[in-house]
C-alpha cells in the first residue's frame, strides 16, 4: 500500500488579486511562503517523511514543494493546474459557477473533463509506476478537486470547503484505488 499526499501550493500573487491563474503563473507571496512553511512543520510534527516528491512545473507548485521537503523531485507538466484559455490572469469575477464543464473550452482551455483525466491519469501512473512507501505532490486547486472528484466514490472522507493554500490530501493507494484517509487544514491565523 502507497500512502500520497497532494499538496496545494501556497498563496500566490495572483490569489491575492483575486485573477484566474491555471497553466499561466504568480509567485508565492509572503504569506504562502509562511503556509508552506507551516505545511512544513505539521509534517515534521507528525513524524511523515517522503521517499519520492513530485511537483507541476509551475513555479508556485516548485517553491511550495522546495519549502515542504529537501528531498530531490521530478516536475511533470501534467500536474499543472486546468488550463482556463484567454480567461488566464484576468478577475475571479469572470467565472462562470461551478461546475465550469466545458465553459473554458471555447476559450482555448481545457473542459472539466479533460483536466480530470489527465489529473487523475497522471497521479495514477506516478504512484503505479513508483517504489515509494510515501509520496508527495504539490499541485493546485482545481487539479486536486478533479482528483477529488474522479475518486470521490471510493473515500469516506468528504470535502465541504474550497481548498486552501497548503491543504494536504492524504490518500492511500491499494487494490487499483485512491482512498481519500484525510484532509489537513491549518489554522493559519497566526500568520495573517
Amino acid at each position: 500500500m502507497t500512502t500520497l499526499y497532494l499538496v496545494r501550493h501556497g498563496q500566490t500573487l495572483f490569489n491575492a488579486q483575486h485573477k484566474i491563474q491555471g497553466f499561466c503563473d504568480s509567485p508565492l507571496t509572503e504569506l504562502g511562503i509562511k503556509q508552506a512553511k507551516m505545511a512544513r512543520a505539521h509534517l515534521e510534527k507528525e513524524g511523515i517523511q517522503f521517499d519520492e516528491a513530485y511537483t507541476s512545473t509551475s513555479e508556485r507548485a516548485i517553491d511550495t514543494l522546495e519549502l515542504l521537503t529537501d528531498l530531490p523531485y521530478e516536475r511533470i507538466k501534467d500536474l499543472r493546474e486546468w488550463n482556463f484559455g484567454s480567461y488566464e490572469g484576468e478577475g475571479e469575477h469572470l467565472n462562470p459557477p461551478l461546475p465550469y464543464n466545458d465553459y473554458f473550452v471555447q476559450f482555448g482551455g481545457e473542459s472539466q473533463e479533460e483536466v480530470e483525466a489527465r489529473i487523475s491519469s497522471t497521479i495514477k501512473k506516478i504512484i503505479e509506476k513508483s517504489h515509494a512507501t510515501n509520496s508527495l505532490i504539490v499541485s493546485h486547486g482545481a487539479a486536486i478537486a478533479n482528483f477529488y472528484r474522479h475518486w470521490e466514490h471510493t473515500s469516506p472522507v468528504k470535502k465541504n470547503v474550497k481548498i486552501q493554500n497548503c491543504s494536504l490530501f492524504k490518500y492511500t493507494y491499494s487494490d487499483n484505488q485512491f482512498i481519500l484517509e484525510d484532509i489537513i487544514e491549518h489554522d493559519f491565523s497566526s500568520i495573517l
